[in-house]
């Protein structure tokens, strides 16, 4: 009787309904192969009065096979012991109240706890990979390569959590578990991330700031060397900044060096003019007073009188630094204070410390050893003879 109740219908023209009924079919045969199928007969034809009836009033063959039924399910049945004691129906029954008590509560595992509690160790295994792959980033990093890193990484841990877990409808669950756990982790590296990028490009912008700062006040005034030094900062700056901090921080950096810039352009003329008014000066006590030479003299009179003289009887202050002459003085002079080879800001005092203690050997050791040896006219110190009469 079982086999013939569990027996597939056939189903020829593909109606799910009845697919769904073979399945349950199949799993009912799969699960009940050592069953065992007891028929009644009905009692009485007037079912509404069947609980007012007496056995003699009910079909024979219905009572007789009642019996049987009896008999038989008391065959098989075996008493349920407890602690070693016997249980009858009413502590029978007391005892499946407790175990329903204790399943409502999570006390006893059930197949969904136990799929969970075992996908649990899988999540956390795979959010220690996630978190290990993200920990060997070099922050900070820009934006999009610190999502591009969390998108592969996230999809290596969905991976393998795809590959490791048990059950359908509780590893869903658990899909959704780690990926809120690896959103939790990712944002907590996109706050750090943001915290180095921010302070990484702190410090370069003040390195600039006080390199700027270092430019304004140079001993010899160059605009090439300044803009060398802009250069070096912007390029340095571009480089090494990065992470989401570097847009705020550009724009800072766009307006103190251009800032920067523009007071060095407007003191650079006046300063440089300066200099050359004290450089002729220097250059005439030089010639004069030290190497004894008119030449070195007479030339550095004529810059002197053409710088204080000739520009302020002819030029303005704002139409010498237009004029053709003026560009050629500070073209010649942007040669001179600095060149990739030798940068005169650094070395002057140096340079100038060495050609006088040369000149100091040459007055008191060089011309009494050889006498004087210059081929142009120079200052001669030595007095004629007086004559006697």
């Amino acid at each position: 009787m079982v086999d013939e109740a569990l027996r597939q219908v056939p189903n020829l023209d593909g109606d799910k309904n009845i697919d769904q009924v073979n399945q349950i079919r199949d799993s009912l045969a799969i699960m009940g192969d050592n069953s065992t199928a007891f028929s009644l007969p009905q009692p009485h034809l007037q079912r509404t009065k069947l609980c007012d009836m007496n056995d003699s009033e009910l079909d024979p063959v219905y009572v007789r096979k009642r019996e049987q039924l009896k008999d038989l399910v008391a065959s098989i049945i075996r008493p349920k012991i407890v602690q070693g004691k016997s249980l009858n129906g009413k502590e029978f029954v007391a005892f499946l109240e407790q175990i329903l008590e204790a399943l409502n509560k999570g006390e006893i595992p059930s197949t969904g706890s136990l799929v969970e509690i075992f996908n649990k160790g899988i999540l956390e295994r795979c959010l220690k990979v996630y978190n290990n792959r993200m920990a060997t980033l070099k922050l900070p990093l820009s934006e999009q390569t610190l999502k591009n890193s969390h998108d592969d990484f996230r999809e290596e841990a969905m991976k393998a959590f795809e590959e490791q877990h048990f059950g359908r409808h509780h590893a869903k669950r658990s899909v959704e578990k780690l990926d809120e756990e690896i959103e939790k982790v990712y944002k907590n590296f996109v706050l750090a991330n943001e915290l180095k990028s921010s302070k990484l490009c702190e410090a370069l912008y003040a390195r600039c700031e006080d390199k700027m700062d270092q430019l304004q006040v140079l001993r010899l005034p160059s605009m090439a060397k300044f803009n060398a030094g802009f250069l070096q900062c912007n390029q340095s700056f571009e480089k090494e900044c990065v992470g989401p901090s570097k847009s705020n921080y550009e724009q800072r950096m766009m307006k103190m060096m251009g800032k920067s810039k523009s007071i060095f352009i407007k003191e650079y003329n006046h300063r440089l003019f300066n200099w050359l008014v004290a450089f002729s000066l220097v250059m005439v006590v030089v010639g004069r007073f030290i190497i004894k030479f008119i030449l070195i003299e007479m030339g550095a009179w004529i810059l002197f009188i053409f710088l204080e003289t000739y520009t302020r009887m002819f030029w303005s202050a704002e139409s010498l630094y237009y004029n053709p002459v003026w560009h050629f003085i500070v073209a010649t002079w942007e040669t001179v204070v600095y060149s990739p080879i030798l940068d005169l800001d650094r070395w002057a005092i140096p340079i100038g410390v060495i050609m006088g203690i040369l000149v100091l050997y040459w007055r008191c050791y060089g011309r009494r050893k050889h006498g004087p040896r210059w081929l142009l006219p120079v200052y001669s110190n030595h007095k004629e003879p007086r004559r006697l009469d």
